[in-house]
């Protein structure tokens, strides 16, 4: 039997502070359009040669999280050691435990899972310190399955919240950093004063743990999240809402918060678009975005960026194939519903 779902619009508050300011492209979500991707990983059909990734989200913070849960757990292409919730401000203390709520309810509810990775409930607290780990469940969990992994096999840590647990896990074991990489949603731009990003606000000290190691980092950042992942109104409810229970759930979400977050009061204006940001991640892994590799920065307390010459390097995501991603989240959600029986849920 299902557990009651929780309503997430009940546990959140504010919006996440990023900017919508423009314009989205209108993408033809019917056509299929598929294009080679260039940055990390070939698919195979095989279990074995399946993406492994854990992932650690704020679930709840806002809509984009869920919609990359759906996608990341219905996937044929991903194999998911596990899913660790991540803190944030906006939700009610402990909020990492408020986010697990709201991740177990995607899960089980939502997605009809009955069997599913492994969840964790992540610090509710950022680091104190750039030496000091808050240790949890899932920090332990990130550095025991890595330990399956190597240098020339990493396993792949997608992070689309606060990075505490990540910055965590290389805290608690600094050879962490030979068998993962990360790729995260964070950063409003590449310039020098591009940091000041919600999921980055939310652990700055965290960030600062994560440029200073050595671990292979890829960023998809606001700038681009703006450009290729915006979804108007009409976008949104055209792409996601006729696809089973989870696409009407899914747009039902982003429907709430729309009137709540985005649409001007009182304004009969449905052109103003909202940003699925956290897919980027997803786009990223399975070769639907193409990156630049550059001079990794360090990170001020003061969120400024500045270049010292340490020969490491990070990922900016640059473009995103957003014709082919949507067309694939399409593609997986419904092959998912027509092999699971997942129940329609009440508003």
């Amino acid at each position: 039997m299902f557990e009651q779902p929780i309503s997430l619009m009940t546990i959140r508050h504010t919006p996440r502070i990023k900017s919508a300011a423009c314009l989205a492209v209108f993408l033809s979500f019917v056509a299929a359009i598929r294009a080679p991707g260039q940055n990390l990983a070939e698919h195979h059909s095989s279990p074995q040669d399946k993406i492994s990734v854990i992932l650690s989200t704020d679930v709840g913070n806002e809509i984009d999280d869920q919609w990359a849960i759906a996608y990341l757990l219905t996937s044929s292409k991903f194999n998911v050691l596990g899913i660790v919730s991540a803190h944030a401000p906006s939700l009610p203390a402990p909020s990492a435990h408020s986010t697990y709520l709201v991740l177990k309810d995607e899960v089980e509810n939502r997605l009809g899972m009955n069997v599913h990775p492994p969840l964790f409930e992540g610090s509710s607290l950022p680091l104190s310190d750039i030496k000091t780990p808050q240790p949890n469940s899932g920090t332990s969990f990130i550095v025991e399955e890595s330990k399956k992994f190597s240098k020339d096999h990493r396993l792949v840590v997608l992070t689309i919240g606060a990075a505490t647990d990540v910055a965590s896990a290389i805290l608690q074991d600094p050879t962490i950093v030979n068998r993962i990489s990360i790729v995260a949603m964070a950063f409003t731009n590449r310039s020098a004063s591009g940091a000041k990003e919600y999921n980055v606000q939310n652990d700055i000290t965290a960030w600062q743990v994560l440029l200073g190691s050595d671990v292979p980092i890829t960023v998809g950042s606001g700038d681009v999240c703006r450009t290729y992942l915006s979804l108007n109104f009409e976008q949104a409810k055209d792409l996601i809402k006729s696809h089973g229970p989870i696409g009407s759930w899914l747009w039902d979400e982003y429907e709430t918060w729309y009137y709540r977050n985005v649409k001007p009061l009182r304004v009969n204006d449905f052109s103003r678009p909202w940003i699925i940001w956290d897919i980027i991640t997803l786009a990223y892994v399975q070769n639907m975005a193409t990156g630049e590799t550059v001079p990794r920065p360090q990170l001020g307390s003061d969120l400024s960026f500045t270049s010292p010459s340490t020969g490491k390097t990070v990922t900016w995501i640059t473009t995103v194939d957003s014709r082919l991603m949507w067309n694939d989240f399409l593609e997986q959600l419904d092959k998912y519903q027509r092999r699971h029986a997942v129940r329609s849920q009440m508003r």
